[in-house]
């Protein structure tokens, strides 16, 4: 393991993380908001905020899949290191990063009947990421919202899906924004 690539984490960890999950938690109650985040230096081509996203929510129990664009061995040892977040396969996944085109969304689990919260949570990368384009309504969205998404009817299928589906963490530089399989797309 390369020891340049056990720095990047978090400079105090609880405080970070629990910095990292509100704006995570706020992005997805409010779907259509952008909210700025630091603190993770990941190995490129990974951003900073996913690198937060990785840092709050995977640990050694939740099975992450890695796109092609980001899987790297650097990648791979920082979050052996700083996560333990075991490597799987799309279907075992409970998270997942990389860009769009990297993610086979019909292999993620989008719950069950039974456990609709047993769903994976996508981190997606994009190269760019603002308040404009298709328009968002539902919970969290007073009247609509806008967000620069990569595949309107593909969120539209995972919308009709609820309460089932998948559930998106967008990040973009040291920026992150939400949208959680509730809401709907036109």
């Amino acid at each position: 393991m390369d020891t340049q690539l056990l720095g990047g984490g978090f400079a105090a960890p609880p405080v970070d993380a629990a910095i990292g999950f509100r704006a995570m938690m706020t992005a997805m109650a409010q779907p259509g908001t952008i909210h700025r985040v630091a603190g993770a230096a990941p190995p490129a081509p990974v951003s900073i905020a996913a690198g937060v996203a990785l840092l709050t929510l995977c640990d050694p129990e939740t099975p992450l899949f890695l796109g092609r664009s980001c899987d790297s061995l650097g990648l791979r040892d920082w979050i052996t290191f700083h996560c333990g977040a075991p490597l799987v396969a799309a279907e075992k996944a409970q998270f997942a990063l990389g860009a769009w085109d990297d993610l086979p969304l019909a292999d993620f689990v989008p719950g069950t009947a039974e456990y609709p919260d047993r769903s994976a949570t996508l981190i997606v990368e994009l190269p760019d990421l603002t308040n404009a384009g298709p328009v968002l309504r539902g919970p969290g969205i007073k009247d609509q919202a806008q967000l620069s998404l990569p595949d309107i009817a593909a969120f539209q299928r995972n919308n009709a899906l609820f309460p089932l589906g998948l559930d998106f963490i967008f990040t973009c530089g040291n920026r992150l924004a939400g949208l959680p399989r509730s809401t709907r797309i036109t």
